[in-house]
């Protein structure tokens, strides 16, 4: 019985003592600056894709089937951060300190090809991690079209 307690309060400090050490780092920090941090998201580091990656074309149409497919994909790996709607504004993603572009804009990819966009999903981009490790080639471009699909513009719906 002695040794299960010893093994347990072992445990105990083993958890304890990095989370305390972490609460002194920040408890060292002027309130004021955290509170800035927290507020002011960094932008992003720039994305370097490699001009092969950049040209290399979309093999998968965007059919209702391939966005529906990246849509799943979305929801479960890329939504926390970029949220639901595409949109970049998450709790994740301030906690984080990214400021993420939002998706449903047409500028905000504008000038990222399809290959590119595939680069970085797949290779990942610090926080993000790579996609590569869970998902097919098939899948990334399932991915792609979701993505694209959040800034085409909808048709208004037709009145009578």
């Amino acid at each position: 019985m002695r040794k299960q307690g010893a093994m347990l309060s072992a445990l105990v400090l083993l958890v304890a003592i990095p989370f305390f050490q972490q609460t002194k780092g920040l408890a060292n920090q002027p309130a004021q600056q955290a509170d800035q941090q927290a507020q002011e998201p960094a932008p992003p580091k720039p994305i370097v894709i490699p001009p092969e990656a950049a040209k290399k074309a979309n093999p998968v149409k965007p059919t209702a089937k391939s966005i529906e497919a990246g849509k799943r994909i979305f929801d479960i790996d890329c939504a926390m951060c970029h949220g639901e709607n595409g949109d970049g504004k998450t709790d994740l993603a301030k906690s984080l300190g990214v400021k993420l572009p939002d998706f449903r804009d047409p500028a905000a990819l504008g000038s990222v090809t399809d290959g590119g966009l595939f680069y970085v999903i797949s290779k990942g981009h610090s926080p993000m991690p790579n996609e590569d490790v869970r998902a097919k080639p098939e899948e990334i471009w399932d991915l792609v079209n979701y993505i694209r699909s959040l800034s085409e513009k909808k048709a208004p719906p037709k009145t009578k």
